[in-house]
């Protein structure tokens, strides 16, 4: 199996599950492409995902400042979607001609009464929504699985990331790990047992494993959330992008889908309109285990060194 931490493997493209020791009659690997362009933000993943999975449905809160009450994903909250409101950008006129970009290509992206240019007409309220379905990335690279200590989150067939709750000791290594901020502890009710398992997207294994796709995929009403074959999705993911292009939506972009950056690339990926950060992703993440072997190779040179002084002022003291 190669490791990790094989550098020229860290920053290659890689098949996690062939990684992980699957033979070749292992199934391709498996993930999302969401499509943030064509959300509407009815949050049927959501409960897709809790009916499916039995996840609690609770922390259910209006803050005032959105009308988004899940907040955030957590060991509760395995598919999120978040509500961004954004002020209109103003057109800039550039005393070029102009043209209506073509609402096919667009997907919907312009609301009624908006004339494509950035300006909208009367009666129009002077923002935008951005929606997007958040869940766990599914990482090539996943820190989560290397901290591990008890074997609980494992590497399925499907090249996705599984949580085995059942043998979690609840030590939190993985939840720093993370560099999405994707896992949570759900602790049991006061004075249990249950010193919070950890929990998480697992990509409803269980209804791959029967040849069904995910609950929340299946529940999406635009098909914003696809699943696949993930290979077969990056090349829609690009078309998608191209078509958005040609049809003026410059900001268009795809995030998570390089096997070249710091994660590898990774399973589920998305199509956004505008930077990262304003969806709340990083936008640079990097597997945080990355340094591990050279901080243990410097560390092991630390202890050498010690102890050869150590053994040099033995021998001197007994001259």
């Amino acid at each position: 199996m190669t490791s990790l931490f094989n550098e020229f493997d860290l920053w290659g493209p890689l098949d996690p599950a062939a990684d992980a020791g699957y033979g070749e009659d292992k199934p391709k690997r498996k993930g999302f492409f969401t499509d943030t362009s064509i959300c509407i933000g009815c949050k049927a993943c959501e409960v897709a995902c809790k009916e499916w999975n039995d996840v609690p449905a609770d922390h259910f809160d209006m803050t005032a400042t959105s009308y988004d009450n899940s907040h955030s994903l957590n060991s509760n909250q395995w598919r999120h979607v978040a509500f961004i409101e954004q002020p209109r950008r103003p057109a800039v006129d550039l005393g070029m001609p102009t043209t209506r970009p073509d609402d096919d290509l667009l997907g919907g992206l312009l609301a009624e009464g908006e004339t494509g240019d950035g300006a909208p007409s009367d009666g129009v309220p002077d923002f935008r929504w951005l929606m997007s379905s958040d869940v766990c990335k599914h990482c090539t690279h996943a820190a989560c699985l290397d901290v591990c200590p008890t074997g609980s989150l494992f590497r399925s067939e499907f090249g996705t990331v599984v949580v085995q709750d059942d043998i979690c000791n609840g030590c939190g290594y993985c939840v720093p790990a993370c560099p999405y901020g994707v896992i949570e502890r759900r602790r049991g009710p006061e004075g249990s047992k249950n010193v919070g398992i950890a929990q998480k997207c697992t990509l409803c294994y269980d209804r791959l494993g029967a040849g069904q796709q995910p609950a929340c995929s299946q529940a999406c009403p635009t098909q914003s959330i696809q699943f696949g074959d993930v290979e077969e999705l990056r090349e829609r993911a690009e078309r998608r992008v191209a078509r958005l292009h040609e049809a003026g939506v410059m900001d268009a972009r795809l995030y998570g889908n390089d096997p070249h950056d710091g994660v590898g690339g990774t399973g589920a990926f998305f199509l956004l309109l505008d930077e990262p950060e304003v969806y709340g992703f990083p936008p640079d993440p990097v597997v945080t285990t990355r340094d591990l072997p050279q901080m243990f190779r410097r560390a092991s040179a630390a202890a050498v060194t010690l102890l050869a002084g150590a053994a040099v002022a033995f021998v001197g003291r007994r001259g």
